[in-house]
């Protein structure tokens, strides 16, 4: 119940939530990490923790891989992958993390196109942006511009994340899997 409102019960308490970032790429370093580094600020703002942090070439198995190693460890809640999302043959990422999910979300990359479309028109449809979840993980697969992290984190995960903000969002999954 709040002052207000009588019958309006006050948000849940917000929980830092331990997040790792991976940035899939051929090309860059992680000096030359722009959408990595961003989420890394980000998550920090955003009062989270950054667990860790990876780079990984764009392989099928070694995505997996590195994936899996995440999600295996029960520190961790989130993991926001960056790149390798896109239409040319080296965007792989969703092909190698989707058969990782037991839950794919898919609202979300409708809503991540759905935003992204306000910024950059029609573009949007070559995005193969998705979240699942896999063994009580929420993973959330970026494209690897700056850009289009700053549009998923602001316009969508950010708000997921903290219920302060939206008090039915993903959170709640973290506190149903609290009780089993």
């Amino acid at each position: 119940m709040t002052e207000d409102n009588p019958f309006k019960k006050p948000p849940p308490a917000f929980r830092p939530l331990n997040i790792h970032i991976l940035t899939v790429t051929d090309t860059r370093s992680a000096k030359e990490d722009g959408s990595g580094n961003y989420l890394a600020q980000a998550v920090q703002d955003g009062e989270h923790i950054v667990h860790s942090r990876d780079l990984v070439r764009d392989e099928l198995y070694d995505i997996r891989a590195r994936v899996s190693v995440a999600i295996a460890n029960p520190e961790i809640q989130v993991v926001l992958i960056t790149g390798g999302t896109g239409m040319f043959p080296r965007d792989i990422t969703t092909d190698a993390v989707e058969l990782l999910f037991e839950r794919k979300i898919d609202g979300f990359g409708e809503m991540f196109r759905a935003v992204s479309y306000e910024e950059i028109g029609m573009s949007t449809i070559q995005s193969r942006a998705v979240a699942g979840i896999a063994n009580k993980t929420l993973i959330f697969c970026l494209p690897g511009s700056t850009g289009a992290c700053r549009t998923a984190w602001e316009k969508i995960i950010r708000k997921q994340l903290d219920p302060r903000i939206e008090s039915c969002g993903f959170t709640r999954v973290f506190n149903m899997w609290d009780k089993q």
